[in-house]
């Protein structure tokens, strides 16, 4: 973080420095220094930075939380509330569908009223996918029981997050606490900040953690957490927690006025510009409010009494402050940037109305209108088109259109693109050049390839024009995966580089059909599709004249967030692939550590500094995972040896289509995050597999064969020969990092010589 200690102010003897900083920036700032207990995540954009700052600020000993990397979103709320049964302090980070994949736990930590404080980075959910800021997740947060604050600005998620523990952990609120920032908008944009100098500033006002609760390891009291409970207990139960979230109101007040008191920022239910005698109003959340006030000032010089309202918590919902400030207002437009499907609407339009026909007296026209979905901006002109239609309405007294989208943009059928490529069927990618048969004395299938020259005729099954880096090894390693499959294939991405780079709407890369699904669903996605095809087919619904395969790529940590899915697929042995490129990290969203990721490498959430020096434990052995679930077929693979993976690709597709399910791993290279010459990528590769770091076998019908072995062949290198290579593990060769290296290079001749051992004796 770019910090500055100029213009230092003294406001209540609490020293404070101004910098530039952006939102996640200054929820990462504010987490550290109130030193939480632990934050356990998962990376998704747009929140994701604030676990790298975290991860960087702990490298440099500026903080003591313990990061816990979880398998997914839902393990990160599991393990929060795991902590938090402990009466530890907890923080979270998350966004979108990552919040949407958790929120099953989350009124379990309410309603067991465990506090904690989780930052929403608002963000649109999917589908169709869109990585930027609007408040779909946040909506679907309303029910959770949580308070939830909201932040227009840097400076407020920093105040908010300071707040928000205090809040959390009093006495008559005991729950969890939601700050809610607009994604890229707030959370990357910098801005003007104070914040304070020591963390003993922000420590004195949180206070110490609160003690007398129960907890789950006071040995002298032990409780059960979560007993079961009839109707009549729980209905009192919800009571009692419906009861704490209405009392938050007014801690919230008290709390703030304290930290006006210490800060001079002043954070009140209800932020209101000009709204003092206001006769048209804007009702906004977060970054929107703060563009419609210059908006306010250019209508005031025109003599229109114009004003923006934007609250500072919705949860409590404000009922009685928005009817006190819209008492004299003629109309007000409500603009959310998220819809309630089909009700006239979305949620805080109605819960405004709602809180508006509680006082006879008011006459306020209400206007709904969903606006910046997916991140489309909101500039000044929009805010003015707002503030038209409440002048509107209340000169004429006559709302036309209650309810409406605004900003959409209808299509010119003259502009409509047409097809560049033509569709490949099967004939287009059946060579006949490859053979595969069964051998009946060794239950293993053969398979015979031409030389490489003559499948380069065979085209490729994705098109130009990609927007994949330079270097980026996922292409070239699934063509030529895809060079030893025949004939047609439905193809499933799930979210990740893969994906990102070629579908981005109106256009597709994707020469055959192909289907997006989320992280953790890919493997159940494509199992339904598979299934409902051959049912189709056999019920004579569906004319095909031969099968397709159908494959999951998979990458970009899927199989952490994915594995539970993976493996239940597996389990039910379905006709299909799964295929795994595997960069060793979450490059999508910016090169965080994947259970993946080799032991002491670098990525953007294990750090190299004085007081860490990159991932802390081994990477994960997916095929052997894979392999223990009995599927037909297991495979690694890379383009380094390429006459070896289109035979694998071979066979993958035989016991796809005649036995079952198949797993498959390329390991691929990622110049940008591996901090490696983008011409390197087959030379790292090749150095993987030469150093038994990445071993080339397969496991068929439960019987182990080492397909390429440098050791038989006197080739086999050190393991640094490969760590040289990338900037992300030279760290490893220095002096000061023996042991690491050390263990490191024990773990992969563990794992050798147990290959090498199961090669030797089938069945092991």
């Amino acid at each position: 973080m770019a910090m500055t200690e100029e213009n230092i102010q003294k406001q209540s003897n609490a020293v404070q420095i101004s910098t530039f900083e952006s939102g996640n920036e200054m929820a990462a700032m504010a987490a550290a220094q109130i030193n939480y207990h632990l934050m356990g995540y998962f990376p998704i954009t747009p929140s994701t930075e604030v676990a790298q700052y975290l991860d960087m600020m702990k490298s440099k000993g500026l903080h003591d939380i313990e990061l816990v990397a979880a398998d997914g979103e839902h393990g990160s709320a599991g393990i929060c509330f795991g902590a938090a049964t402990t009466g530890a302090r907890v923080f979270n980070a998350t966004s979108a569908n990552g919040f949407l994949y958790m929120i099953e736990q989350l009124p379990v930590q309410s309603g067991l009223r465990f506090p904690m404080v989780m930052n929403l980075v608002t963000r649109a959910v999917s589908g169709p996918l869109d990585i930027r800021g609007d408040h779909s997740d946040l909506y679907y947060g309303l029910n959770t029981g949580w308070v939830i604050l909201t932040a227009r600005t840097p400076q407020a998620v920093y105040d908010m997050n300071i707040m928000a523990l205090k809040l959390s952990e009093h006495k008559d609120v005991r729950l969890p606490v939601i700050v809610a920032y607009d994604g890229f908008y707030t959370s990357h944009q910098k801005r003007k900040v104070d914040l304070f100098r020591d963390r003993e500033t922000v420590q004195g006002f949180v206070g110490e953690s609160p003690k007398g609760y129960a907890t789950s390891i006071n040995k002298a009291k032990p409780v059960t957490i979560g007993a079961h409970m009839n109707g009549d207990d729980l209905m009192n139960n919800h009571f009692q927690q419906s009861e704490a979230l209405y009392k938050a109101y007014d801690v919230y007040k008290d709390i703030a006025s304290e930290y006006e008191e210490l800060s001079g920022r002043r954070y009140d239910i209800l932020d209101q510009y000009g709204m003092e005698d206001a006769e048209v109003a804007v009702f906004l959340l977060n970054s929107a409010a703060e563009s419609s006030k210059d908006v306010v000032d250019r209508l005031r010089a025109k003599g229109i009494k114009a004003g923006v309202v934007s609250p500072n918590i919705i949860r409590p919902f404000p009922a009685e402050d928005l009817r006190n400030a819209l008492k004299n207002v003629k109309a007000v437009l409500v603009g959310e940037r998220a819809d309630s499907f089909g009700a006239k609407g979305a949620n805080l339009t109605h819960e405004l109305k709602s809180a508006l026909q509680e006082d006879p007296d008011n006459n306020t026209l209400v206007l709904s209108r969903v606006f910046g979905m997916g991140g489309k901006d909101f500039y000044a002109d929009d805010a003015e088109a707002f503030f038209d239609m409440a002048i509107e309405a209340a000169e004429s007294g006559i709302i036309k259109k209650p309810f409406d989208y605004y900003g959409i943009q209808p299509g010119d059928p003259a502009k409509k693109l047409e097809q560049v490529v033509q569709p490949m069927t099967g004939e287009t990618y059946k060579t006949g050049l490859i053979k595969v048969t069964e051998d009946e004395e060794t239950n293993k299938l053969k398979v015979k390839i031409p030389p490489l020259r003559q499948l380069t005729t065979k085209p490729k099954r994705f098109a130009s024009g990609h927007g994949a880096c330079p270097g980026c090894g996922i292409f070239p390693g699934l063509e030529l995966f895809f060079k030893g499959i025949e004939g047609d294939a439905v193809i499933l991405f799930h979210t990740g580089c893969g994906y990102v780079v070629t579908s981005a709407y109106p256009y597709s890369s994707h020469k055959q059909p192909f289907i997006h699904n989320l992280f953790q669903n890919g493997p159940a996605t494509l199992s339904g599709t598979v299934e409902a095809f051959f049912e189709m087919k056999e019920r004579g619904e569906i004319d095909i004249d031969e099968d397709f395969t159908f494959v999951m790529v998979t990458g970009d940590g899927g199989m952490d967030i994915g594995m539970g899915s993976a493996i239940g697929t597996a389990l039910r042995n379905h006709k299909m692939i799964i295929l795994e490129y595997d960069n060793e990290g979450y490059m999508n969203t910016g090169s965080q550590m994947s259970y993946s990721t080799p032991l002491g490498h670098m990525t953007s959430t294990t750090s190299v500094g004085k007081e860490e020096q990159g991932k802390t434990f081994h990477h994960k052995d997916t095929p052997q995972i894979m392999a223990s679930t009995n599927i037909p077929y297991v495979f690694t693979g890379t383009e380094a040896y390429p006459q070896d993976l289109i035979k694998k690709a071979a066979k993958a597709q035989w016991y796809a289509q005649n036995e079952g399910m198949v797993y498959g791993k390329l390991l691929i290279a990622c110049p940008l995050n591996w901090k490696s010459a983008d011409r390197d990528g087959e030379s790292i590769i090749k150095a993987a597999v030469d150093s038994c770091f990445f071993p080339l076998y397969e496991v068929e019908r439960g019987e182990t064969n080492i397909t390429v072995n440098p050791e038989a062949k006197n080739k086999r290198i050190e393991l640094p020969e490969w760590l040289k290579y990338m900037g992300k593990s030279k760290h490893l060769l220095k002096e000061e990092n023996k042991d690491i290296l050390k263990s490191f290079e024990n773990e992969v001749q563990r794992r050798w010589v147990t290959l090498k051992a199961k090669h030797e004796t089938p069945y092991v």
